[in-house]
């Protein structure tokens, strides 16, 4: 039987995950998922691990108010409350998306910018102000936050340890970022998947995910791997149309419950 074996929440574009229990699920995915970003302020550009592996040492905790607090060794702790819908906006860009999106203030920003080392600040993305998805794929009235392109990453166990028994060494799962980790199906069965169901939820399986440097990062130390793995291994055997491809990005059909152990059903 498949089941959900994990649930990760990433309240901050890049930073830590945060493992879970049970959340709630609605329009944007997981409550409090990538409802966060940090640009640079000069240019609103969005900044990430692939440049500043630091980043993986950053801890950002959702609320159950919404607001955020910010953690890292040496550094006290910060609470950021949540900026109003539509003050204080700031034009942000993250890949060919151009948005406006509130900041979340000057002590926000100045605890960032210590801790990246350069001019940086702390946005956050209101459901009404998300971006549409990449074009071609879902519909019209489907949004996302701050993840890369939708709402929604599922990886199945058994891909990864696939991946691992190629690479000769165990591979941790949050080097690739998944929101949902699925238990019980055969290595890469998701690749075949259109439809599942998760609970009481119903999810459309839209676009296979491409993988970059960023999982050659150790996610609890952040430093690189020197053999480039698993972008190397996976290279010989996931790579389609120039882009290696590991895990299936989601978008959920309503709003609902996850909890980890819930049974996964494939619908198509």
């Amino acid at each position: 039987m498949l089941r959900l074996g994990a649930l990760n929440r990433f309240p901050l574009k890049s930073a830590r995950a945060e493992p879970l229990q049970r959340s709630r699920l609605g329009l944007l995915g997981l409550e409090g998922d990538r409802r966060w970003m940090l640009v640079e302020e000069a240019s609103g550009r969005f900044l990430t691990q692939r440049a500043l592996p630091q980043m993986s040492q950053l801890t950002a905790r959702h609320n159950s108010d919404n607001s955020l607090t910010l953690s890292a060794r040496g550094h006290a702790d910060l609470r950021v409350e949540l900026p109003p819908a539509d003050e204080h906006l700031r034009g942000v860009t993250i890949w060919r998306d151009t948005l406006r999106v509130p900041d979340a203030g000057d002590e926000a920003a100045a605890w960032v910018s210590a801790f990246i080392g350069k001019p940086a600040r702390l946005v956050h993305v209101p459901e009404a102000r998300a971006r549409h998805l990449q074009s071609g794929f879902g519909h019209e009235d489907d949004r996302v936050a701050f993840a890369d392109g939708f709402p929604l990453l599922l990886i199945g166990q058994a891909s990864l340890d696939d991946l691992s028994a190629k690479v000769g060494r165990p591979l941790e799962m949050l080097r690739f970022r998944p929101n949902l980790v699925v238990e019980g199906s055969a290595a890469f069965a998701e690749d075949g998947w259109k439809r599942i169901r998760i609970g009481d939820v119903e999810f459309r399986v839209v676009k296979p995910c491409s993988r970059c440097i960023l999982t050659t990062l150790d996610p609890q130390t952040g430093e690189r791997s020197v053999d480039r793995e698993p972008l190397t291994t996976l290279k010989t055997y996931r790579e389609q149309d120039g882009e290696v491809m590991f895990g299936q990005n989601l978008v959920s059909d309503g709003s609902g419950v996850l909890e980890v152990g819930m049974p996964v059903t494939v619908l198509e």
